[in-house]
C-alpha cells in the first residue's frame, strides 16, 4: 500500500527565512532527488533554489535565474544540481530536450513543475511557495510524495 503524502506548512517572514529553510533542507538532498517548486510569480522559487545550490556547493557561487537559459547545472559534492525554470515551455517534450533524463543522476530543482506533465516523478519533494499577507511574507507548503513522504516526516523542521 502506497504511503500518503506527508505535508508540512511553514510561515516564512521574509527572503532570509526562505533561505534558512533551503539551508535546512539541502543536507537531506541526494542524487536522484527531485524538488518541485510550484508557486506564484515572485514567490521566491529562485531564491529558494539559489540558497540550496549555495548550501550544497559550500561557497558563494553565482546562481543566475534560469528564466532565459531554461536550465543551469552546478557540480557539487552531493552531485550535479540541475536547476530548471520551465515557465516559458509549453510541455513535457520540451523538457526532455533540456536534458531531463541526464538530470536523474543528479539533484533536480524544478520551477514551474506543472510543465512536466507525465514526466513528474512519483518520488519527489514538492515545495510550494505562496504570498502570505505582507509584501515579504511567504508560506511554504511542503509535500513529500512516494519515498519523500517518510523522509519529510523524519525531518526536524521549524
Amino acid at each position: 500500500m502506497a504511503q500518503l503524502p506527508t505535508r508540512i506548512s511553514l510561515p516564512l517572514a521574509d527572503e532570509a527565512a526562505t533561505s534558512a529553510l533551503a539551508r535546512r533542507l539541502a543536507p537531506h538532498l541526494r542524487r536522484g532527488d527531485v524538488v518541485t517548486l510550484p508557486g506564484d510569480l515572485g514567490a521566491g522559487k529562485t531564491s529558494f533554489a539559489r540558497a540550496v545550490i549555495r548550501a550544497l556547493s559550500g561557497e558563494e557561487v553565482e546562481v543566475p535565474s534560469p528564466t532565459f537559459t531554461l536550465v543551469q547545472t552546478y557540480d557539487t559534492d552531493a552531485g550535479t544540481i540541475w536547476h530548471f525554470d520551465l515557465y516559458r515551455l509549453s510541455g513535457p517534450d520540451e523538457v526532455v530536450e533540456l536534458g531531463w533524463e541526464e538530470a536523474a543522476d543528479g539533484i533536480a530543482l524544478v520551477e514551474w513543475p506543472e510543465r512536466l506533465g507525465p514526466l513528474t516523478p512519483p518520488d519527489r519533494l514538492e515545495l510550494a511557495l505562496r504570498m502570505a499577507g505582507t509584501a515579504d511574507a511567504r508560506r511554504a507548503e511542503l509535500k513529500g510524495h512516494g519515498t519523500w513522504a517518510a523522509r519529510l516526516a523524519g525531518m526536524a523542521l521549524p
